[in-house]
């Protein structure tokens, strides 16, 4: 039996962190991301809705390291292939 687990996002081969996601789930989840930072530039302007902004940015960006934590690889250095 395959005890490996379906992680949507891989470690990086160097650094710390995730790669590019390997299967559709993580794909989407990137998407939506960029969506969102999209619409927020789109309909609230960073010129004239600065707080809006920012305060939508890192919401995004925070539920994005939260799912990639959750489904991802555990983050750690790597330096190539081990």
């Amino acid at each position: 039996m395959n005890n490996k687990k379906n992680y949507w996002f891989p470690a990086k081969r160097y650094g710390w962190g995730w790669g590019i996601p390997n299967c559709w789930q993580g794909w989407v989840v990137y998407l939506t991301y960029f969506s969102l930072l999209t619409a927020g530039i789109l309909f609230r302007l960073p010129s004239s809705h600065e707080a809006a902004f920012i305060g939508m940015t890192i919401v995004s960006t925070l539920l994005l390291v939260v799912i990639c934590w959750i489904k991802g690889e555990p983050p750690s250095w790597h330096w190539g292939k081990e």
